[in-house]
């Protein structure tokens, strides 16, 4: 079992940054890809960032690449996802995900374990 917190998420502008943690429980987060996804209001969620078990591997959706960056720490059961030049089009509910089976980063479904969110809200 793991359990996974995020944190960081809040109300900025257009332009602005923000930085979400995700710690994570238990002493094997290091098996874990790990993945941010977001979901707006009447949209489905959508995969956002991930990162593979060691960190030497990153995937991003199109539309965040060169504005967000997915880290993580081992060594403290965490995760980031460092968000920079936020659009208002970024307005969602930010989950993080952890993925045992590696089988496709991509997609919610290969996730096993959830956060329970946070908010981040951009506006114009």
């Amino acid at each position: 079992q793991v359990q996974l917190v995020e944190s960081g998420g809040g109300l900025v502008q257009a332009g602005g940054s923000l930085r979400l943690s995700c710690a994570a429980s238990g002493r094997t987060f290091s098996r874990y890809a790990m993945g941010w996804f977001r979901q707006a209001p009447g949209k489905e969620r959508e995969f956002v960032a991930a990162i593979s078990r060691s960190g030497d591997s990153t995937l991003y959706k199109d539309s965040v690449k060169g504005r967000f960056t997915i880290s993580r720490d081992n060594a403290k059961n965490t995760v980031y996802l460092q968000m920079n030049s936020l659009k208002p089009e970024d307005t969602a509910v930010y989950y993080c995900a952890a993925d045992s089976r590696l089988q496709n980063a991509l997609s919610a479904s290969a996730y096993d374990y959830w956060g329970q969110g946070t908010q981040v809200t951009v506006s114009s």
